[in-house]
């Protein structure tokens, strides 16, 4: 038997006496087998003879709490998580460290570049003693005497602006195009901050505000007349007016007669309306905007005081011929949106909800030419503003379902921008015809593709992301490239290849249909019949009429670049309010701050979904139904 030995090999336990005999045995065995059997150890001998095997190592684990994780893997992220803080986040803080320039704000749009010219033009039409840095070198003063012999404004009627190519003070375009500015002003004041333009306009705006607080007793909370005009001209005239006569400014000598307007429902409305926006603007100056506020309310007041409803225009021969109202139910409706909106009032939104108003407008009835924003029709522009009302408001009861009408007409008449439903003509370069050809027709493109390019923000600002012509869904995008077209076309985008603003571009007109434009600025006053020689001349301005938007081409895109085609060729100033408030809209300059919200009250968040049908006839779309659907969680405000 064998036995363990600590001390290493085998040995044999002998008794009694016979290890002898056993040890003689032994000898005899064959060695080679004893030899390959004393080889053979098993795993203990192997160990004595060996020595213990080396010991595996064991790994450690450390216990993060939800995770047991190998101590070395531990170690292994940390360092890489050490390793790219010294790579990569060192670097970003330090670089973050460093003072950075202001970034370079983007190159100005085609759109900013002719806002800059369109808003000179306004500098050029100024009537009265004019501000050292107006920037026109060719204009001073004038109108000095206009109004002098009014007994009951103190200084007269001086101020305000020139209509066109003429030298006639038209109140009631002159009220609208302040109107137009205003409106551009509350909804895109971010992007004129951020094209440099903010305190431009609102000086022009200022500048014509100022002048019409002294056409009525601005004071007065009650007033019984209005100055409707400064300067007369007769069709066909033989005596010295201002068509007659072919002046400067500067070197007017003839009679400037003032009319004088005891019923102006339209008139009155629209210079409310003017007064009531430019109060939104100037609420930075609460003096002035409360001036303005009080003269809003009192002209307004008198617009719709029972016992004067006769168009302001209505027999007076020195205005119905050139800027006649055929209604006055629209400036109801929008002169009473603009004072709820400068001041909060219930009465305002009471009555321009009221369901007779939009009935008397004939505002549901689906007629073309009511769908046409213009100087003379201020539905849809009132349409639009009553919708902003419900779609960022939504004041609900009692007001809500005229606010649907509103709504649903605005939505309609966008769907008559677009060439595929056949409402309006189109000319075959592109251009709309919304006033069926006749003279003048840019003046309508821009401010209808104000209101689409608006109504586009609108929409967008409630993440809605378009509307229902029909059974054809249009997108927010389709209805700004509407606008763009409309505004490229004037711009140069046509078959003329020609911009139809001066100072724009290579190609423009150069004849304008504009007395002071016409007229050298040479030290010479020239007498009322002497400046007909400048008026035939077929040479170009002397002086350049800079940002003019002038009539634009006939429904064959043609156009003649000569100084008496007056209906292609003369500029106007609600022409070039219109295009003002397009080109600020459609610029891509300050973009991100889109229509502005807030005009008043306090703020309140509003889930709201809603879906609007109206089924209506939209002119080549028969039966079109007109579907408005949002599902929105946007700020309102509440007045």
């Amino acid at each position: 038997m064998y036995s363990a030995n600590h001390w290493g090999g085998s040995f044999e336990i002998a008794a009694d006496g016979a290890a002898e005999d056993d040890h003689s045995r032994n000898m005899d065995l064959d060695r080679g087998a004893l030899s390959a059997r004393q080889h053979q150890l098993d795993e203990t001998q192997q160990s004595w003879l060996l020595g213990p095997p080396e010991a595996k190592k064991k790994d450690k684990y450390v216990d993060l709490g939800c995770v047991v994780v190998k101590r070395k893997l531990l170690w292994w992220i940390l360092w890489v998580l050490l390793a790219a803080f010294i790579l990569i986040g060192l670097p970003v803080i330090i670089a973050k460290s460093i003072p950075k320039k202001k970034p370079h704000a983007p190159p100005p749009d085609q759109y900013t570049d002719a806002l800059h010219k369109a808003l000179l033009f306004f500098n050029a039409q100024k009537s009265g003693r004019l501000p050292k840095n107006n920037g026109i070198k060719w204009r001073g003063n004038s109108g000095l005497s206009d109004g002098s012999d009014l007994t009951d404004v103190k200084g007269g009627l001086v101020g305000g602006y020139y209509d066109a190519g003429d030298n006639i003070k038209f109140h009631f375009p002159l009220a609208f195009s302040m109107t137009m500015l205003s409106w551009s002003v509350i909804e895109y004041s971010a992007k004129y901050k951020a094209v440099g333009e903010y305190d431009h306009v609102r000086e022009l705006i200022k500048w014509g505000t100022d002048y019409l607080l002294l056409t009525f007793n601005s004071s007065a909370s009650t007033i019984d007349k209005v100055y409707s005009q400064v300067g007369i001209a007769k069709v066909n005239s033989t005596q010295p007016d201002d068509h007659y006569c072919w002046n400067r400014p500067e070197d007017m000598a003839y009679p400037r007669p003032v009319q004088t307007a005891s019923s102006a429902p339209d008139l009155g409305g629209e210079m409310a309306a003017a007064l009531a926006a430019a109060s939104i603007v100037f609420r930075d100056n609460p003096a002035y905007s409360k001036k303005l506020v009080n003269g809003a309310a009192a002209v307004y007041k008198f617009a719709r005081s029972s016992g004067r409803r006769t168009p302001y225009s209505r027999g007076n021969q020195f205005i119905e011929y050139y800027y006649n109202s055929t209604s006055y139910w629209d400036e109801y409706m929008w002169s009473a949106a603009w004072m709820y909106y400068a001041t909060g009032n219930n009465t305002y939104i009471t009555f321009a909800t009221d369901p007779r108003l939009p009935k008397n407008a004939k505002a549901f009835y689906s007629i073309l030419d009511f769908s046409v924003f213009s100087w003379d029709n201020k539905l849809p522009g009132a349409e639009l503003l009553l919708s902003r009302l419900r779609m960022f408001l939504n004041p609900g009861y009692p007001y809500e379902e005229s606010l649907i009408g509103y709504h649903n007409t605005t939505s309609i008449n966008m769907c008559m921008y677009f060439p595929r439903f056949g409402a309006f003509n189109f000319s075959k370069g592109g251009l709309a015809l919304f006033n069926h050809g006749k003279g003048q027709p840019l003046q309508y493109v821009v401010a209808n593709s104000f209101l689409a390019a608006l109504y586009a923000d609108y929409m967008e600002s409630i993440s809605v992301p378009g509307w229902y012509c029909g059974p054809n869904f249009m997108t927010v995008d389709d209805l700004r490239a509407f606008a763009r077209s409309q505004v490229n076309y004037i711009l140069g985008d046509n078959p003329k290849k020609m911009s139809y603003v001066v100072g724009y571009g290579k190609k423009y007109p150069r004849r304008l249909h504009h007395r002071g434009a016409s007229t050298p600025h040479n030290g010479v006053k020239y007498s009322c019949t002497g400046g007909d020689k400048w008026r035939d001349s077929k040479g170009a301005d002397p002086n350049l009429l800079v940002g003019a938007m002038v009539g634009g081409p006939d429904k064959n895109d043609q156009f003649k670049d000569a100084r008496l085609t007056y209906a292609q060729n003369e500029p106007t100033m609600v022409g070039n309010a219109g295009l003002v408030a397009a080109l600020i809209a459609l610029t891509d300059s300050g973009r991100g701050t889109g229509a502005q919200r807030p005009w008043h009250g306090r703020r309140r968040r509003r889930q709201e979904h809603h879906v609007l049908r109206r089924a209506a006839h939209v002119p080549g779309h028969a039966a079109a139904a007109v579907q408005v659907e949002a599902v929105r969680d946007s700020p309102c405000l509440v007045p």
